[in-house]
């Protein structure tokens, strides 16, 4: 058997802890998060602390962090913040590339969708704009935020929306069902590394017989 590393978390600086999630967590599905802000510039970003919460109501939550450079809370979150309102947009192969060209740290007022090269499309409730490359978009109201940390480097904001409408490609939807093969999703490693679903496998949920009282 193989030795064991032990680590205290307390004795890790916010980066070295960091690496160690991205390391161990994963693959993770992506969030790409247009908002917009109150004076209607449009936002776009990805995150991949995400997953999907309860279907009643049908909520998402990401997690959007601190800055690692001074600390400051993203345009994203701040966005939120002012409107309650963004979209979730579904990463796909086709969209992965332009998708990480969000990922750079623009300065606050710059609208991601044009520096991109993505369209924007009208949302059907809210206000902030989807990704009409993507192949699913949810347009979701905040529910609420969960403030995790002490408000510094490495500390992060839990976001929680509910969903207020679907946008989904109609190759994709199969009776209720997604159809993962034509959706193509995409996944989060560490460090610069991604990865496809075009492997799956099935594995039936387990039942335990209990014995009846005769």
């Amino acid at each position: 058997m193989s030795d064991f590393l032990t680590l205290d978390p307390a004795d890790l600086n916010p980066t070295d802890a960091y690496k160690l999630l991205l390391g161990s967590v994963l693959p993770r599905p992506i969030a790409f998060v247009s908002t917009q802000s109150p004076k209607g510039v449009a936002n776009l970003a990805p995150f991949s602390f995400f997953n999907a919460v309860c279907s009643k109501p049908p909520t998402l939550m990401f997690s959007a962090m601190r800055r690692g450079n001074d600390g400051e809370k993203k345009d994203t979150l701040r966005n939120i913040e002012a409107t309650g309102e963004f979209v979730v947009n579904v990463v796909s192969e086709d969209i992965v590339e332009p998708m990480n060209q969000c990922a750079a740290d623009y300065p606050y007022g710059v609208d991601e969708f044009q520096a991109a090269g993505f369209t924007p499309a009208p949302s059907r409730i809210i206000t902030p704009p989807r990704v009409l490359e993507s192949p699913i978009n949810m347009e979701c109201r905040l529910n609420q935020i969960i403030e995790v940390g002490d408000g510094g480097i490495g500390s992060g904001s839990l976001v929680l929306g509910t969903i207020v409408f679907f946008h989904i490609r109609a190759d994709l939807y199969d009776q209720g069902r997604i159809l993962t093969d034509r959706l193509k999703p995409v996944a989060r490693l560490a460090g610069a590394a991604y990865c496809p679903v075009r492997e799956t496998f099935e594995l039936a949920r387990p039942t335990i017989n209990t014995p009846s009282n005769v």
